[in-house]
């Protein structure tokens, strides 16, 4: 059985609107509009933190919404057969109010136009960007119905620091707790993005790892990986951890607990937890600089990107005067002089 008729039937009912824009609300709410906007604007937001201009952060914001644009509605259109059969009447695609061929084109062309977007960041940081992309879209596609189907959240989501970072001058690589800790949150958002639809999942034949271990264990779990993420963020840069570390720990392990608690009352609390907890670290790496690369300490106490050329010692100068001095850059930015950059 196929939706693309019905959906027709329905657009063409819609007084008032040319059978263009009638696709409109249907698009708009198949591209998973809450957490397309929450990745973008953290994203944008990691990305002025680290020292992007203005100009920089416009090209990531740019890329990650049509990234999470495009894997959002491949997502709707892949599933739009296990919808109907679960009879999941909030799905735009499976109620009617747009066809399956109509979100396979928008999905098609913002993973069309996420290409150069990622790109004009640079040519490394944009490969980076676009494997990530390609990581969701395998997810859609194969791999959330297998045991892997965490390891796309977390490549997915462990890109978006490199994405950042590789677009700053001298294209540094993130430090490695930076990279883990963005991986560990995929893995948590993963666990309670599926929570609520393991039933409906197991009934259409879907057994992605968290269906695989069951509802009872997955609600258990989904703090785990976030508060290690929070602890890697607090714990994992040089120096020991301010106040401002502190309270963000504290802070995550009450939204973690929070989402467990109420998991039973509500399907959604465990993913709404998730990203409460993914909003704190990124909070926790913009109180502390972004240092999400790695600087070399001199003698004389200055701070570097490496490389010896003028724009990558300034922007190293930049980011160590925006980030409140040599401690909160020494925790965050660490770029050897012997990695080839």
């Amino acid at each position: 059985m196929t939706t693309s008729g019905h959906a027709r039937r329905d657009r063409d009912r819609l007084p008032g609107r040319p059978p263009g824009l009638a696709a409109v609300p249907g698009l708009a709410r198949a591209c998973h509009p809450g957490p397309t906007a929450a990745v973008t604007v953290l994203v944008t937001a990691l990305a002025a933190a680290a020292g992007r201009d203005a100009a920089g952060c416009g090209l990531v914001a740019a890329a990650v919404l049509a990234g999470q644009l495009s894997i959002g509605w491949c997502n709707d259109a892949v599933d739009a057969g296990r919808d109907v059969a679960a009879g999941r009447t909030g799905k735009p695609v499976a109620d009617g109010t747009v066809s399956v061929r109509a979100v396979w084109t928008a999905a098609a062309a913002a993973l069309a136009l996420c290409v150069p977007l990622s790109l004009a960041s640079g040519l490394a940081a944009g490969a980076v960007h676009l494997a990530g992309v390609a990581a969701a879209w395998a997810y859609d596609l194969r791999l959330k119905a297998t045991v892997l189907s965490w390891l796309p959240y977390a490549v997915g989501f462990g890109s978006l620091p490199p994405f950042v970072t590789l677009g700053l001058p001298g294209r540094p690589w993130p430090a490695w707790w930076a990279v883990l800790a963005a991986a560990l949150l995929g893995c948590g958002a993963h666990l309670a993005n599926v929570l609520p639809d393991i039933p409906a999942d197991l009934a259409t034949g879907v057994r992605g790892w968290p269906q695989r271990i069951g509802a009872a264990r997955v609600r258990a779990l989904i703090p785990v990986p976030l508060l290690l993420a929070t602890g890697l963020l607090v714990f994992g840069p040089p120096g020991p951890p301010g106040a401002g570390g502190w309270a963000a720990l504290v802070g995550a392990g009450a939204f973690a607990l929070g989402g467990l608690l109420l998991g039973g009352r509500s399907p959604k609390a465990p993913f709404a937890a998730a990203v409460a907890v993914a909003a704190v670290a990124v909070v926790l790496l913009l109180a502390r600089g972004t240092g999400i690369a790695v600087a070399d300490a001199r003698v004389d106490g200055s701070y570097g990107l490496g490389g010896g050329s003028d724009d990558i010692q300034a922007a190293g100068r930049l980011v160590h005067r925006d980030a409140g001095g040599p401690e909160a850059l020494k925790a965050f930015l660490l770029v050897s002089k012997d990695m080839n950059l």
